[in-house]
């Protein structure tokens, strides 16, 4: 009878050691799973925030290029309104 005690003592102390490293694993597993999720989420995140500032950098690009384009046009227009002015200024002295 006594060893009956000491082997249902000794296998219940086993099954909660069992138990318990049954716990800290399913913790640790549940702990890593959550801890890469939020990795994945975060890297999504940054992925999707790098591809905003990459459309937003094609843009201004876009944008400074027609900026360019517009200064020549304003530049070849103001040189041929010189040329303009300095003929009817040139015009004005023959005539005056």
């Amino acid at each position: 009878m006594n060893e009956e005690v000491i082997f249902g003592i000794g296998g219940m102390g086993f099954v909660l050691f069992i138990l318990s490293l049954i716990t800290i694993v399913a913790v640790v597993v549940i702990s890593q799973v959550l801890k890469t999720s939020r990795a994945k989420a975060a890297s999504m995140a940054e992925i999707a925030r790098d591809e905003a500032y990459r459309k937003l950098a094609e843009e201004a690009v876009k944008v400074q290029q027609k900026i360019a384009e517009e200064q020549q046009k304003i530049v070849k227009d103001l040189s041929e309104m010189k040329e303009r002015i300095n003929a009817m200024e040139k015009m004005l002295r023959e005539v005056g």
